[in-house]
Formats: C-alpha cells, structure tokens, sequence
C-alpha cells in the first residue's frame, strides 16, 4: 500500500497542475490508445485500471473540459461511441513525460527483478 501512494502521489503532483484526475487520465489513454476509432463505454470500463470509478461521469467531465466527444454510433442509436478530441490529445502529450519518470522510479531493479515483480503482482491479483 506505501508503494501504491508513492505512486499513487507522483502521479497526482503531476494531474492536478492541468486540472485532471487520475481516473480521466486513464480513461484519455484509454482513447488515445484506439484513437481514431472511437471507444464505447463498455470498453473503457473493461480497460479501465479503477473498475469502481464511474465511467459514464468522468466521460462526461471529459466532454464538458472538451477532451472527448460523444457521438451516436451508426449501427446502433442505442450506444454511444466516445471519441478523444485534439485539446484531449494536446493534454495528453503535455503529461507524456509522466510515463518516463515512472520508468524511471525502477532504474534501480534489473529486468530479472522486474519481470519477477510483475510475475508476483499478476500471482496475487489472480
């Protein structure tokens, strides 16, 4: 848990100078991730790392910040495709050195280390 907030606080110092939230973060790289196809809700809750977090109000903070759009999908009226905009990818690159000082916080594991780590992270989350 100390490392989570370690982590957890490195990343926030970072968020909260553009006005964003950890879990909008998530879900903008969720969008990046697809961009230029649009997502639908179920897939960002799917790809989401905080599965409690509600999905459908941060989309909607992203739209009203205008870092997302929502359009209708054509082959069904009933979902809803969201789209992430220019200003969404200008925030996102403006935050990209946030993933290379992660990286960084592990200089000091080797790569046997690392992928030990992970193996044990994946053993408790299963």
């Amino acid at each position: 848990m100390y490392t989570v907030n370690y982590l957890g606080y490195n990343l926030h110092h970072h968020l909260k100078k553009l006005d964003i939230t950890a879990q909008q973060y998530n879900v903008l790289r969720i969008l990046r991730g697809q961009y230029p196809k649009p997502c639908n809700l179920k897939l960002i809750k799917e790809r989401s790392i905080d599965r409690m977090s509600d999905s459908s109000r941060i989309i909607d903070k992203l739209i009203q910040k205008k870092w997302a759009e929502r359009t209708e999908c054509p082959n069904d009226r009933r979902q809803i495709n969201i789209l992430l905009t220019k200003k969404g990818q200008d925030i996102l690159k403006k935050l990209d050195f946030v993933d290379q000082e992660t990286i960084e916080l592990f200089i000091n594991l080797s790569e046997q280390e690392i992928k030990l780590m992970n193996n044990l992270l994946d053993k408790i989350r299963d």
